[in-house]
């Protein structure tokens, strides 16, 4: 009789990370030099004690620790300097709050983002999209970070709201969004208020643009909630609820989607949770997208061959192309790998736990690092190589399934996933399939300003015109030039 093999049992190391600032911890690294910190960690052990200003935190280096913590989100809460900061945000929309009340948050919001209605929205993206480009001329210079949160702003505001931002507030949105996430970063890694209580320029800035969002919010409410005020009065059985978030957001507020009406507060956190958390993390993988393929031009090539053959008619992208866009997929899916916006996250401890044999006390914060688990050479050989072809079918390893989590894991894995995925591969595929861009003479890649999230915030380009399908000849554009040589 044979006796079956004992389970072997991982043996974890643990350390703590040197050059410790009295007060600011390690702070002053994170925000000079973000990506060389969190590199040199792994060194130091498994789950790494840092410091987040005076704080202890535990930073977890192995993906096999990351998804312990992410798949028991009873024990590793939302929480911690990140949360603390954005609830001032958010409020307690689905991104901030607590593991008790998001299952009833993320039943609500689902719907809007299930496969079946992704699909809704592929026209829309297209149609933004190709209104982002029609403008760049061969030649001059595009703003293509700018350009990509005006997209991304325009698209989420639409499934947000439909039509209820103009032009001009779309813009606006898309300005206090950048100066929002840079504010939250520096108040997430010196978690000392009175630093951020002086009227300096930036505290100031980011109060501002703080104010202008909640504005902006509490307009479009206010708006179609008149809108519906005038189809009450004038009988009308056909109330304005539009296919849209907001519509979804004031039926529940009304009592019709379950058994307790939502509050003002709970609609008004949903929409800038969502508003924020669906810009400018896409409008930076499309900027990294296209600065990456100008650097790899067998990649680049390859994209541009599937989109002639797919798109042979110029026509823009829809849902039956989004099963044979697959090499433009696989571009996303290896930016999001070597460049993923969303970098940093925290979680809480709510009761006295262990962690790679280390006891933390309850309120321990623990953070995990999307980055540094993309970047491991143990899951992905030669991690700073930008590599589409690591996502072919066939190729990728249950590892490396579980290393990547851009979107992170669990029952808190972010609502929109596969809409970001699909707003991301129809917006490269629309883009790419029309201009190729170009880094400016001299071009010399720069360590990415810190933030919330993580990426080329002032990155400007070199457009190109592509050969029209089947021809030589380039192909035409209208509107205004935009270029701010």
């Amino acid at each position: 009789m044979h006796r079956a093999a004992p389970e072997q049992t991982r043996t974890w190391t643990t350390g703590t990370a040197p050059g410790i600032f009295p007060l600011l911890g390690h702070g002053i690294a994170l925000y000079r030099r973000p990506l060389a910190f969190l590199n040199s960690l792994p060194a130091h052990g498994d789950l790494v004690e840092i410091r987040l200003g005076p704080r202890r935190a535990w930073m977890v280096c192995n993906p096999e620790l990351a998804h312990e913590v992410l798949m028991d989100p009873h024990t590793f809460d939302k929480g911690g300097p990140l949360y603390d900061r954005l609830g001032n945000l958010m409020g307690d929309g689905l991104v901030t709050c607590r593991q008790a009340t998001h299952r009833d948050k993320r039943r609500l919001l689902q719907p809007a983002f299930r496969s079946s209605h992704v699909s809704v929205y592929t026209d829309l993206v297209a149609e933004e999209a190709e209104a982002v480009c029609e403008g760049w001329r061969p030649g001059r210079a595009v703003p293509v970070t700018e350009a990509m949160m005006t997209l991304t702003t325009r698209v989420i505001s639409r499934v947000l709201f439909s039509d209820s931002l103009d032009d001009a507030t779309a813009a606006e949105v898309r300005n206090c969004l950048s100066d929002v996430v840079r504010g939250l970063f520096v108040r997430t890694v010196v978690p000392i208020d009175a630093l951020f209580r002086l009227p300096t320029p930036a505290n100031r800035r980011y109060r501002r643009a703080l104010a202008r969002l909640h504005a902006v919010i509490d307009t479009a409410i206010a708006e179609r909630r008149r809108g519906d005020d005038r189809d009450d009065r004038d009988d009308r059985d056909d109330r304005d609820d539009r296919d849209d978030v907001l519509g979804t957001l004031l039926a529940a507020a009304r009592g019709e989607s379950g058994p307790t009406a939502i509050t003002d507060q709970e609609i008004h956190d949903h929409l800038i949770t969502l508003l924020l958390a669906g810009a400018e993390t896409t409008a930076l993988c499309l900027a990294s997208a296209f600065s990456l393929l100008a650097r790899h031009p067998e990649a680049e090539r390859r994209l541009h061959a599937e989109l002639d053959t797919v798109l042979a008619d110029g026509r823009r992208p829809g849902p039956a192309d989004l099963p044979h866009l697959g090499y433009t997929r696989s571009v996303v899916s290896e930016t999001l790998r070597h460049s993923s916006p969303g970098w940093l996250f925290t979680r809480v401890t709510t009761r006295e736990t262990e962690l790679a044999g280390r006891r933390l006390p309850e309120g321990a914060t623990v953070l995990y690092s999307p980055y540094l688990l993309h970047h491991d050479p143990a899951s992905f050989p030669d991690p700073e190589r930008f590599d589409p072809d690591r996502w072919s079918p066939g190729r990728l390893t249950v590892g490396q399934r579980r290393a990547m989590m851009p979107f992170s894991a669990g029952n808190r894995k972010c609502v929109g996933d596969e809409f970001a995925m699909v707003e991301a591969t129809l917006a490269l595929a629309t883009i790419a399939g029309r201009r190729r861009l170009r880094h400016l003479p001299g071009y010399v890649e720069r360590i990415p300003r810190p933030a919330i999230t993580l990426g080329p915030r002032s990155l400007v380009m070199v457009c190109e015109a592509r050969p029209t399908h089947g021809t030589s000849h380039p192909r035409t554009a209208g509107g205004h030039v935009v270029d701010n040589t």
